[in-house]
């Protein structure tokens, strides 16, 4: 990664003396590149994987500025046909995250894939990628196979998670019927957005994060179409009654926190910060899918924003520390 534009504060492109803390940056470990590959089809029609490797990743971070990036896969996750399969590839990418950690423990965190839908085996993965190979929080995808991450299915899971206090980002993947609303496209341009703000909605409406009071949910992407359709949410369940009145679904989204990852300027963050506030704003690059000059402009861009005035220390690392004490004291 290299940029020609100037850097407008001290410690990389971010600027951050200690070191900004990326909290949605994606590893292609060689197993689970090898399962996706042997897939029929690319996931989310995009046209190739890129390459990763740890040494690639370190090397972009200097160039960004960032002390520690908090590894997790991205879509579509570890489901792969058949339970065996779709375990036995959670299993290896915790250990090939786990593994990069101990290599670095000064520049990596982990988020532990589970193999969900299978709710046994992900309670058991979740056991052991805590209490074994000290995972620093969880990575769900929106959705596996159609049942989405507030389903009931998914009940004991969310309860392991609040009761370990976890810390849960959530990705976006294909929704069901992707292939028909794409319309051939990359998933990831339309669809991963609204696939967030899908989630979300139904997480905030069924009442799991009233349930799970101490789960700690990651929305990526800025909070994707979230501020510009929580309002209306708002208003439409105030309006037909429900379970959740209007004014708490306002209470419930501000509990939330929200990443940067990708084009958050210049329409995004406003609306998001004018919606929720800044206090639970997190700093994401997206990489390594996202190309790395256009991970170089994204920052710079929010490194010289005025949007970020006064609260631009605590959205690259500040709050994140508090997310991840283990990480920030590495």
């Amino acid at each position: 990664m290299t940029s020609s534009t100037a850097k407008s504060r001290t410690g990389g492109v971010l600027g951050v003396a200690e070191g900004a803390i990326d909290v949605h940056t994606h590893f292609l470990p060689t197993a689970y590149r090898r399962a996706l590959e042997g897939l029929a089809a690319l996931p989310d029609n995009i046209p190739r994987l890129p390459t990763w490797s740890a040494s690639e990743q370190i090397a972009g971070m200097d160039t960004l500025g960032i002390a520690t990036a908090i590894l997790s896969v991205s879509s579509p996750g570890v489901l792969l046909p058949g339970r065996e399969a779709t375990v036995a590839l959670a299993r290896s990418v915790n250990d090939a995250g786990a593994e990069t950690v101990r290599d670095r423990p000064d520049r990596f965190g982990h988020l532990a894939s589970l193999p969900l839908p299978h709710v046994e085996e992900s309670l058991r993965e979740l056991e052991r990628a805590y209490d074994e190979l000290g995972a620093d929080g969880i990575t769900m995808m929106t959705n596996y196979a159609g049942h989405y991450i507030g389903d009931p299915l998914f009940r004991p899971v969310l309860e392991e998670l609040d009761r370990r206090a976890a810390v849960v980002l959530v990705h976006p993947c294909a929704p069901p019927h992707a292939e028909a609303v794409s319309f051939g496209r990359m998933i990831p341009m339309v669809e991963f957005p609204f696939e967030t703000t899908r989630a979300f909605i139904d997480l905030v409406l069924g009442g799991s994060t009233r349930r799970f009071p101490r789960l700690r949910w990651i929305v990526s992407h800025g909070g994707a179409a979230l501020p510009l359709l929580a309002e209306r949410v708002a208003w439409t369940t105030g309006l037909i009654g429900g379970d959740v009145a209007g004014d708490d679904v306002h209470a419930e989204f501000a509990k939330l926190y929200y990443d940067l990852a990708g084009t958050a300027l210049p329409a995004q963050l406003p609306a998001l910060l004018s919606w929720v506030g800044g206090e639970r704003v997190l700093y994401g690059s997206d990489m390594t899918f996202t190309p790395g000059e256009a991970v170089i402009s994204f920052a710079e861009q929010l490194s010289t924003t005025e949007h970020l005035s006064g609260m631009y220390h605590d959205v690259m690392r500040g709050r994140a520390e508090l997310l991840f004490p283990r990480v920030a004291a590495r």
